[in-house]
Protein backbone atom coordinates (compact mmCIF):
# COMPACT_ATOMS: atom_id res chain seq x y z
CA UNK A 1 0.00 0.00 0.00
CA UNK A 2 1.17 3.22 -0.89
CA UNK A 3 2.58 5.36 2.31
CA UNK A 4 0.02 8.24 3.24
CA UNK A 5 1.72 11.74 2.38
CA UNK A 6 -1.19 13.66 3.28
CA UNK A 7 -4.90 13.86 5.31
CA UNK A 8 -7.76 15.79 3.14
CA UNK A 9 -10.50 16.61 5.92
CA UNK A 10 -13.64 17.54 5.84
CA UNK A 11 -14.98 19.86 8.78
CA UNK A 12 -18.96 19.80 9.75
CA UNK A 13 -19.82 16.61 10.93
CA UNK A 14 -16.69 15.51 10.85
CA UNK A 15 -13.52 17.59 12.47
CA UNK A 16 -16.16 19.64 14.41
CA UNK A 17 -18.98 17.76 16.68
CA UNK A 18 -22.66 19.40 16.28
CA UNK A 19 -21.79 22.79 19.00
CA UNK A 20 -18.79 23.53 16.58
CA UNK A 21 -16.05 23.60 18.66
CA UNK A 22 -12.83 22.02 18.41
CA UNK A 23 -12.22 19.11 20.62
CA UNK A 24 -8.65 18.51 22.38
CA UNK A 25 -8.76 14.73 20.93
CA UNK A 26 -8.59 16.15 17.20
CA UNK A 27 -6.64 18.81 17.77
CA UNK A 28 -3.95 15.92 19.16
CA UNK A 29 -4.49 13.65 16.23
CA UNK A 30 -3.66 16.64 13.71
CA UNK A 31 -0.37 17.13 15.59
CA UNK A 32 0.56 13.80 15.95
CA UNK A 33 -0.12 13.87 11.70
CA UNK A 34 2.42 16.81 11.94
CA UNK A 35 4.94 15.05 14.07
CA UNK A 36 4.79 11.48 12.02
CA UNK A 37 5.59 13.84 8.73
CA UNK A 38 2.11 13.51 7.51
CA UNK A 39 0.38 16.68 5.65
CA UNK A 40 -2.62 17.95 6.67
CA UNK A 41 -5.79 20.43 5.43
CA UNK A 42 -9.20 21.13 5.27
CA UNK A 43 -11.68 21.25 2.29
CA UNK A 44 -15.31 22.24 3.51
CA UNK A 45 -18.83 23.78 1.28
CA UNK A 46 -18.35 26.64 4.16
CA UNK A 47 -17.11 29.86 2.86
CA UNK A 48 -13.79 31.01 3.17
CA UNK A 49 -14.53 33.78 6.11
CA UNK A 50 -15.71 30.19 8.13
CA UNK A 51 -12.41 29.10 8.27
CA UNK A 52 -10.37 30.38 9.30
CA UNK A 53 -10.54 29.80 13.27
CA UNK A 54 -9.36 26.81 12.50
CA UNK A 55 -5.88 27.41 10.81
CA UNK A 56 -3.65 27.89 14.14
CA UNK A 57 -5.11 25.45 16.40
CA UNK A 58 -4.43 22.75 13.93
CA UNK A 59 -0.77 24.12 12.65
CA UNK A 60 -2.74 24.30 8.93
CA UNK A 61 -0.12 25.74 6.55
CA UNK A 62 -1.06 24.14 3.28
CA UNK A 63 -3.81 25.53 1.26
CA UNK A 64 -7.22 25.12 1.95
CA UNK A 65 -10.70 24.51 0.17
CA UNK A 66 -13.80 26.58 0.58
CA UNK A 67 -16.97 26.30 -1.13
CA UNK A 68 -16.95 22.43 -1.67
CA UNK A 69 -13.15 22.91 -3.30
CA UNK A 70 -13.95 25.29 -5.99
CA UNK A 71 -11.94 28.42 -4.12
CA UNK A 72 -8.33 27.22 -3.02
CA UNK A 73 -6.38 30.00 -0.23
CA UNK A 74 -3.53 29.59 1.42
CA UNK A 75 -2.98 29.89 5.36
CA UNK A 76 -3.82 33.35 5.64
CA UNK A 77 -7.34 33.07 3.74
CA UNK A 78 -5.46 34.86 0.53
CA UNK A 79 -7.03 33.28 -2.83
CA UNK A 80 -4.67 30.94 -4.65
CA UNK A 81 -7.66 29.58 -7.47
CA UNK A 82 -11.08 30.94 -6.97
CA UNK A 83 -14.25 30.18 -9.56
CA UNK A 84 -17.25 31.61 -9.37
CA UNK A 85 -21.53 30.21 -11.07
CA UNK A 86 -21.99 31.75 -14.25
CA UNK A 87 -24.59 34.38 -13.73
CA UNK A 88 -27.49 32.80 -15.81
CA UNK A 89 -27.05 29.57 -13.75
CA UNK A 90 -26.57 31.50 -10.88
CA UNK A 91 -30.34 32.96 -11.57
CA UNK A 92 -31.93 29.18 -12.78
CA UNK A 93 -30.64 28.17 -8.78
CA UNK A 94 -32.52 30.94 -7.08
CA UNK A 95 -35.39 30.31 -9.41
CA UNK A 96 -35.38 26.18 -8.24
CA UNK A 97 -34.90 27.27 -4.29
CA UNK A 98 -37.27 29.55 -4.80
CA UNK A 99 -40.21 26.78 -6.15
CA UNK A 100 -39.71 24.36 -3.76
CA UNK A 101 -39.78 27.30 -0.81
CA UNK A 102 -36.81 26.99 1.00
CA UNK A 103 -34.49 29.82 2.61
CA UNK A 104 -32.01 31.09 0.03
CA UNK A 105 -28.46 32.22 1.00
CA UNK A 106 -25.76 33.67 -1.52
CA UNK A 107 -22.28 33.72 -0.94
CA UNK A 108 -19.36 35.99 -1.89
CA UNK A 109 -16.01 35.30 -1.04
CA UNK A 110 -16.20 37.74 1.42
CA UNK A 111 -20.08 38.14 2.06
CA UNK A 112 -23.32 36.22 3.32
CA UNK A 113 -26.17 37.82 1.71
CA UNK A 114 -29.88 36.44 3.01
CA UNK A 115 -33.23 38.27 2.49
CA UNK A 116 -34.35 36.47 5.20
CA UNK A 117 -32.73 37.66 8.44
CA UNK A 118 -34.98 35.43 10.25
CA UNK A 119 -34.31 32.05 8.80
CA UNK A 120 -34.86 28.96 10.19
CA UNK A 121 -30.74 27.93 10.17
CA UNK A 122 -29.53 31.96 10.42
CA UNK A 123 -28.51 31.52 14.05
CA UNK A 124 -26.77 28.36 13.00
CA UNK A 125 -24.77 29.44 10.37
CA UNK A 126 -23.43 32.32 12.77
CA UNK A 127 -22.47 30.40 14.90
CA UNK A 128 -20.56 28.09 12.88
CA UNK A 129 -19.00 30.45 10.50
CA UNK A 130 -18.27 33.19 13.37
CA UNK A 131 -20.12 36.02 10.84
CA UNK A 132 -23.25 37.67 10.17
CA UNK A 133 -25.38 37.78 7.00
CA UNK A 134 -25.41 41.12 5.48
CA UNK A 135 -29.27 41.53 4.52
CA UNK A 136 -30.22 42.25 0.61
CA UNK A 137 -33.63 42.85 -0.55
CA UNK A 138 -32.68 41.05 -3.95
CA UNK A 139 -29.99 38.73 -5.01
CA UNK A 140 -29.92 40.10 -8.51
CA UNK A 141 -26.73 42.68 -7.96
CA UNK A 142 -24.86 40.08 -7.00
CA UNK A 143 -25.12 37.53 -9.36
CA UNK A 144 -21.93 38.02 -10.86
CA UNK A 145 -19.95 37.35 -8.17
CA UNK A 146 -21.69 34.32 -6.61
CA UNK A 147 -18.79 31.63 -5.06
CA UNK A 148 -22.16 29.10 -3.40
CA UNK A 149 -25.82 29.50 -3.25
CA UNK A 150 -27.64 27.62 -0.69
CA UNK A 151 -30.71 26.24 0.15
CA UNK A 152 -31.67 25.61 3.76
CA UNK A 153 -34.47 23.46 4.83
CA UNK A 154 -35.33 21.59 7.91
CA UNK A 155 -37.44 19.22 5.82
CA UNK A 156 -34.88 16.70 4.77
CA UNK A 157 -37.18 14.93 2.27
CA UNK A 158 -38.00 18.23 0.69
CA UNK A 159 -34.60 19.23 0.22
CA UNK A 160 -33.56 15.88 -1.73
CA UNK A 161 -36.37 16.46 -4.04
CA UNK A 162 -35.21 19.80 -4.15
CA UNK A 163 -31.30 18.34 -4.71
CA UNK A 164 -32.55 16.02 -7.84
CA UNK A 165 -34.38 18.64 -9.40
CA UNK A 166 -31.81 20.93 -9.19
CA UNK A 167 -29.68 18.93 -10.83
CA UNK A 168 -31.92 18.13 -13.70
CA UNK A 169 -32.05 21.91 -13.67
CA UNK A 170 -28.05 23.06 -13.68
CA UNK A 171 -26.52 20.20 -15.65
CA UNK A 172 -22.85 19.97 -16.10
CA UNK A 173 -23.13 23.97 -15.70
CA UNK A 174 -23.06 23.53 -11.89
CA UNK A 175 -22.31 21.09 -9.24
CA UNK A 176 -25.71 20.79 -6.87
CA UNK A 177 -25.40 18.38 -3.70
CA UNK A 178 -26.24 18.72 -0.03
CA UNK A 179 -23.30 19.41 2.56
CA UNK A 180 -25.87 18.21 5.61
CA UNK A 181 -29.41 16.84 5.23
CA UNK A 182 -30.03 20.50 5.69
CA UNK A 183 -28.34 22.54 3.28
CA UNK A 184 -28.14 22.26 -0.40
CA UNK A 185 -24.75 23.67 -2.09
CA UNK A 186 -24.68 25.22 -5.17
CA UNK A 187 -21.05 25.79 -6.23
CA UNK A 188 -18.81 26.41 -10.02
CA UNK A 189 -19.07 23.24 -12.31
CA UNK A 190 -16.09 21.16 -12.74
CA UNK A 191 -14.83 21.95 -9.18
CA UNK A 192 -15.29 19.50 -6.40
CA UNK A 193 -13.31 18.23 -2.73
CA UNK A 194 -12.47 15.71 -5.45
CA UNK A 195 -10.65 17.96 -7.66
CA UNK A 196 -9.33 20.12 -4.69
CA UNK A 197 -7.62 16.26 -3.79
CA UNK A 198 -6.24 16.29 -7.17
CA UNK A 199 -5.05 19.99 -7.10
CA UNK A 200 -3.27 19.22 -3.64
CA UNK A 201 -1.98 15.91 -4.41
CA UNK A 202 -0.21 17.81 -7.65
CA UNK A 203 0.82 20.87 -5.60
CA UNK A 204 2.87 18.36 -2.74
CA UNK A 205 3.87 16.21 -6.29
CA UNK A 206 2.37 13.08 -4.63
CA UNK A 207 0.13 10.77 -5.90
CA UNK A 208 -3.55 10.70 -5.18
CA UNK A 209 -3.08 7.14 -3.94
CA UNK A 210 -0.61 8.90 -0.95
CA UNK A 211 -3.76 10.82 -0.09
CA UNK A 212 -6.32 9.78 2.86
CA UNK A 213 -9.97 11.47 2.87
CA UNK A 214 -12.18 11.86 5.77
CA UNK A 215 -15.88 13.19 5.43
CA UNK A 216 -19.44 12.55 6.11
CA UNK A 217 -21.48 13.43 3.77
CA UNK A 218 -22.57 13.18 -0.46
CA UNK A 219 -20.36 15.87 -1.32
CA UNK A 220 -17.43 14.03 0.34
CA UNK A 221 -18.09 11.49 -2.13
CA UNK A 222 -16.29 13.35 -4.91
CA UNK A 223 -12.88 13.47 -2.62
CA UNK A 224 -12.99 9.70 -1.27
CA UNK A 225 -12.74 8.64 -5.08
CA UNK A 226 -9.74 10.64 -5.57
CA UNK A 227 -7.87 8.88 -2.68
CA UNK A 228 -6.24 6.15 -2.05
CA UNK A 229 -7.81 5.35 1.35
CA UNK A 230 -11.34 7.05 2.66
CA UNK A 231 -12.64 7.86 6.23
CA UNK A 232 -16.38 7.80 6.55
CA UNK A 233 -18.12 9.29 9.72
CA UNK A 234 -19.92 6.78 11.87
CA UNK A 235 -23.15 9.77 11.39
CA UNK A 236 -22.48 9.82 8.00
CA UNK A 237 -25.74 7.70 6.38
CA UNK A 238 -25.36 4.10 4.60
CA UNK A 239 -24.90 5.21 1.43
CA UNK A 240 -21.94 7.24 1.90
CA UNK A 241 -20.22 4.77 4.14
CA UNK A 242 -20.61 2.24 1.53
CA UNK A 243 -18.18 4.32 -0.57
CA UNK A 244 -15.26 4.68 1.97
CA UNK A 245 -12.45 2.50 2.49
CA UNK A 246 -13.01 2.56 6.41
CA UNK A 247 -15.62 3.92 8.84
CA UNK A 248 -14.74 5.27 11.50
CA UNK A 249 -16.89 6.64 14.92
CA UNK A 250 -19.21 9.49 14.56
CA UNK A 251 -17.95 13.31 15.42
CA UNK A 252 -19.57 13.22 18.70
CA UNK A 253 -17.51 10.98 19.44
CA UNK A 254 -13.91 11.78 17.76
CA UNK A 255 -14.77 9.67 15.07
CA UNK A 256 -11.86 11.79 13.19
CA UNK A 257 -9.15 11.41 15.93
CA UNK A 258 -9.69 7.19 16.03
CA UNK A 259 -9.01 7.48 12.27
CA UNK A 260 -6.22 9.34 12.26
CA UNK A 261 -4.89 6.33 14.65
CA UNK A 262 -5.47 4.22 11.58
CA UNK A 263 -3.55 6.48 8.98
CA UNK A 264 -0.62 6.62 11.46
CA UNK A 265 -0.58 2.45 11.34
CA UNK A 266 -0.60 2.82 7.71
CA UNK A 267 1.99 4.93 7.76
Amino acid sequence: MTRISLVVSDVDGTLLPKDKVLTEGNKHAVRKLHEAGIGFTIVSSRPTIGMGFLIEPLAISLPIGAFNGSSIVDAKLKPIEQHLIAPDVAQRSLDVLDAFGVDIWLFTNDRWLTRNPDGEYVPHEKRAIKADPTIVANFAPHLTQACKIVGASSDAALLQRCEAAMQEAVGREATAVRSQTYYLDVTPAGHDKGTFVAAMAKRLGISTDAVATIGDMQNDLAMFARSGVSFAMGNATDDVKKHATHVTDSNERDGFAAAMETVLKLR
